[in-house]
């Protein structure tokens, strides 16, 4: 599988939480503005929608719940990608996922962050023209 680094790319957040739920082993870490879950070897991630479907993203080790963000996506607009300044050999990146709207609907906002080891796959159709 060829993998290039998407750097200030824009992917619709369906199309983002597909290939994400594929790349789950590859997430370094997750958060929001409250929370932050980070990568550790004996955990692993598990990405699911709860009955009403919202996006879940659990940090687990074995069968126990370390952390979860359970995703509100009211406000997103699409996900973007850039290099992740934090990391010295340059191949992570940071996916914020962002959001908008109300009274100042010009100013976009991040409420949610994942820093991957890799960007998105060539072969990821970014879905944006289905998004808007």
């Amino acid at each position: 599988m060829g993998v290039s680094i998407s750097t200030g790319g824009v992917v619709a957040f369906d199309r983002f939480w597909q290939w994400m739920k594929m790349h789950a082993n590859c997430i370094v870490r997750a958060g929001s503005a409250e929370a932050l879950l980070n990568d550790h070897e004996m955990f692993h991630w598990q990405l699911v929608e709860d009955d009403e479907r919202r996006p879940l993203v659990q940090l687990m080790m074995g069968k126990q719940l370390i952390g979860e963000l359970m995703l509100d996506l009211r406000e997103v607009l699409y996900v973007q990608s850039n290099p992740d300044p934090e990391d010295r050999q340059g191949a992570q990146v940071v996916f914020e996922v962002m959001a908008g709207g109300g009274a100042l609907a010009q100013e976009t906002y991040p409420l949610y962050h994942f820093v991957l080891a890799h960007g998105l796959d060539d072969d990821v159709d970014t879905g944006l023209a289905e998004a808007q």
